[in-house]
């Protein structure tokens, strides 16, 4: 069984993309990585080819800015580096996300014991989306559960929309759920650069007058914006511990200035006494 790991990163330097630690913290079961990176203002590239392993292969991209609407550039960015992998199974990782170690051999396992069952066209994973600190995870309805990374190669998957998930010609993908979690870190990074990240990338998705009517007087992003969160009680990827000793900015969730809706409060109060999401977004479709 050959395995694939493919990404893509545009400035990750400059927006404090943990997108080494990405790469790294699959690469160990992969017998590729394939990256699409995207011509940047700082030193990403460098970055990259400095892991110094044979098994990663570079694919220098310009990103297409006529694509800026829906975020769409990011999809067209992503299957430029999944065209290129030649594995059984392509196991995608956005820049900022990374597996924990304990759980690629589970991941090993799943794909092992799904191979040659075509019916599985993708694997499922749970998320833990950090926010602010790396001591807070998102726990509102806001944040999405699960999404399908581990992907067939050669049955017409596409990357849908604006990357999040995948499709075969529109087509929800039939995946099977794999107990294991990607940890999300887009939302940690000092206030500073939240904001100019902010800026570059909500430019793939509203005009500029958009962005400066909300974004352009400020000086410093805000994590007191009143998502709901909880304390994270586990363990992070080793391959975080050196960012995450770095963390300087002193967030402190204050659950007085969450502010919900009605109907999201009810929705809430449903999910916890029955477990059920209701209305929740799959794009995916479990066999």
């Amino acid at each position: 069984m050959r395995i694939s790991g493919f990404s893509i990163v545009r400035n990750g330097v400059k927006f404090d993309y943990p997108f080494i630690e990405s790469i790294r913290s699959i690469l160990p079961i992969c017998d590729e990585f394939v990256i699409a990176v995207g011509r940047s203002e700082d030193d990403t590239l460098e970055k990259i080819r400095g892991l110094g392993s044979s098994r990663i292969k570079i694919v220098e991209t310009v990103w297409d800015e006529s694509l800026r609407t829906g975020g769409h550039v990011l999809a067209q960015q992503t299957n430029i580096a999944f065209d290129h992998v030649t594995g059984d199974w392509a196991f995608y990782l956005q820049a900022d996300e990374a597996i924990h170690e304990q759980d690629l051999p589970t991941i090993v396992r799943s794909m092992e014991q799904h191979l040659n069952n075509k019916q599985v066209e993708g694997l499922l994973f749970s998320y833990l989306h950090f926010f602010g600190s790396y001591r807070y995870i998102g726990s509102s309805r806001q944040w999405y559960r699960h999404e399908v990374r581990v992907v067939r190669p050669g049955i017409g998957v596409r990357s849908w929309k604006d990357a999040q998930g995948f499709r075969i010609n529109g087509r929800k993908l039939f995946v099977v759920p794999v107990e294991a979690t990607v940890y999300h870190y887009g939302w940690v990074k000092p206030p500073r650069v939240q904001l100019e990240k902010q800026r570059s990338f909500n430019r793939l998705w509203h005009p500029d007058e958009w962005i400066q009517r909300r974004l352009g007087k400020l000086q410093t992003y805000d994590y007191q914006n009143g998502t709901k969160l909880r304390l994270f009680a586990g363990t992070h990827p080793a391959v975080m511990r050196d960012r995450i000793e770095r963390e300087n900015w002193g967030f402190e969730y204050d659950p007085s200035k969450v502010r919900q809706s009605v109907k999201e409060r009810v929705l809430e109060w449903i999910e916890e006494k029955i477990g059920l999401r209701i209305g929740e977004y799959q794009n995916y479709t479990l066999l």
